[in-house]
């Protein structure tokens, strides 16, 4: 009974209590909201207690920017690490963000974590709306140095305005859980790749 007991207080605390409380907020944090889920909800996701959580995160803002800061290193976002596939072609990549995203869940389209957590944040969460901002310009200077690869004019101008079409489409998708509007962006980011790519000089 004791040995049962222990290994009941293994599972919902202590060794991988940090990457539960992660996982429950990667969760819930997309598919309910940030405002919307309370610590407890979290806490009985990740099945620990109140103490093991505060240990791992001091406040509930410390873990929405440790949530966000997890799409930067370990789970990229999926139009990004497009973006570092060696087996396409720049042009291919740039193309590919645009892919509607696959999902078989029931769930509807959120779109951008970052872009979410800014708005819920609504001014009030300066470090979240740092790294969102520190994401995007990322993100586009990505897509300026892939332009530059593909041999187009004006790359500095092609990637900025891939960015606003791709941050375009991911919000009205999201706003009508509706993910046509990747293949709606696809055919306006074609366009512009192929103008930029006739108007590219030749070598």
């Amino acid at each position: 009974m004791a040995a049962s007991a222990s290994i009941t207080r293994a599972a919902r605390g202590g060794r991988g209590a940090r990457e539960r409380i992660l996982q429950a907020a990667e969760k819930l944090f997309y598919t309910h909201g940030i405002h919307a889920t309370g610590v407890a909800a979290l806490m009985e996701a990740a099945h620990v207690s109140t103490r093991t959580f505060y240990v791992h995160f001091p406040t509930k803002n410390a873990l929405v920017e440790e949530y966000l800061r997890r799409f930067e290193s370990e789970n990229p976002l999926a139009a990004e690490a497009v973006l570092e596939r060696s087996d396409l072609t720049p042009v291919q990549r740039l193309l590919a963000i645009f892919d509607p995203p696959e999902s078989d869940s029931p769930t509807p389209f959120r779109g951008c974590p970052f872009h979410n957590a800014v708005v819920e944040g609504a001014g009030e969460l300066p470090e979240v709306a740092r790294l969102a901002q520190r994401h995007k310009e990322a993100f586009r200077d990505r897509l300026v140095a892939t332009a530059a690869q593909a041999g187009a004019a004006h790359p500095e101008s092609l990637g900025r305005q891939l960015a606003v079409i791709f941050e375009g489409a991911n919000a009205l998708a999201a706003s009508c859980d509706d993910t046509e509007a990747f293949t709606d962006a696809r055919r306006a980011a074609k366009t512009l790749l192929d103008v930029a790519l006739t108007a590219a000089p030749n070598e």
